[in-house]
């Protein structure tokens, strides 16, 4: 297989007090599937953190202790032509604090759907410069509680997702920057009144939007790619954890996090690729400060005979 699935659709990059911090999602990357070619495996995120920032102030809390989340997810990705890609993910998703009374929490967690266009490549020498177009689409699969941050597995919300990206390659260095706005759907919670800076006699939800950029940059070669990124998630409103408080659904949850992201093609196996990556935030606003590794396997192959180049 000459290229894979290198980033995952994973748990939505929103829940950063949830543990679980998987921000690297397939609309992130500049690889794509060749025309007939599906890909698909599984792959497993660990997350865990002590520390977070409640409004701007670091803290931990003894009542938690430390805050980890792990989930299992299937990812596919499939090529309808060499420049435009479908693909969908869904995690399944559990929590557990080391500490306290907050009892864990587990379940199916959303479905994401994406696509993703490659309209324009230019060459120049032993340069090329490409152009992405990604939409996608997100839905929770169960009727999870939302309403129990950190330990929820999810936010609840319905999202829509715009991302463009542009990508450069010189020989087997590449750069890859990309921006993208979320619109997430309202949410309701199992109870008819609610409080955040004001009182609300309701139980639905207001949502405030989201951006989200990385830069990313690296070695793509055949069998190996190895790349550094830098991301950023600024939640557009919402409002600050109070003194002493639990997390709200609606809280303005900001990080910033560096991380690397490792693909293998087994050269004798040449369908077979093995991933591998971690991340670190290394600032926010209402996240957890947390550690993450994930790593998984995939298989692609051709649905019909494979297209000449």
């Amino acid at each position: 297989m000459k290229r894979m699935l290198t980033v995952l659709v994973v748990i939505p990059f929103m829940l950063l007090l949830v543990p679980a911090r998987s921000h690297a999602q397939t609309d992130l990357d500049a690889i794509m599937m060749n025309k007939y070619q599906f890909c698909n495996g599984f792959m497993y995120n660990y997350a865990s953190w002590d520390h977070y920032w409640e409004g701007t102030f670091k803290r931990d809390n003894k009542n938690m202790g430390t805050v980890s989340t792990q989930s299992v997810m299937y990812m596919a990705n499939y090529g309808i032509t060499d420049r435009l890609n479908i693909m969908a993910g869904a995690p399944y998703v559990w929590t557990k604090a080391s500490a306290g009374t907050l009892h864990s929490m587990k379940g199916v967690q959303d479905l994401s759907l994406f696509v993703k266009w490659k309209p324009v490549t230019w060459t120049f020498g032993k340069n090329k410069i490409s152009l992405f177009t990604i939409g996608g689409f997100s839905t929770p699969l169960a009727d999870y509680v939302i309403d129990f941050l950190p330990m929820s597995i999810g936010l609840g919300s319905t999202n829509i997702t715009a991302r463009g990206m542009v990508d450069y390659k010189h020989k087997r260095f590449t750069a890859t920057g990309s921006a993208a706005y979320v619109w997430r759907s309202n949410v309701k919670l199992d109870r008819d009144s609610y409080y955040d800076t004001e009182l609300h006699l309701t139980d639905e939800i207001k949502m405030p939007n989201v951006a989200n950029y990385q830069l990313r940059t690296g070695y793509r070669g055949r069998y190996l790619i190895a790349e550094a990124l830098l991301t950023n998630m600024t939640t557009l409103g919402g409002f600050d954890i109070t003194k002493n408080n639990m997390p709200f659904p609606s809280n303005r949850m900001n990080a910033t996090t560096v991380g690397v992201n490792l693909k293998y093609t087994v050269k004798q196996l040449a369908n077979l690729d093995v991933y591998a990556g971690g991340n670190y935030t290394i600032a926010g606003r209402n996240a957890g400060q947390a550690t993450a590794y994930n790593a998984g396997l995939f298989y692609a192959f051709y649905f019909c005979k494979k297209p000449k180049s």
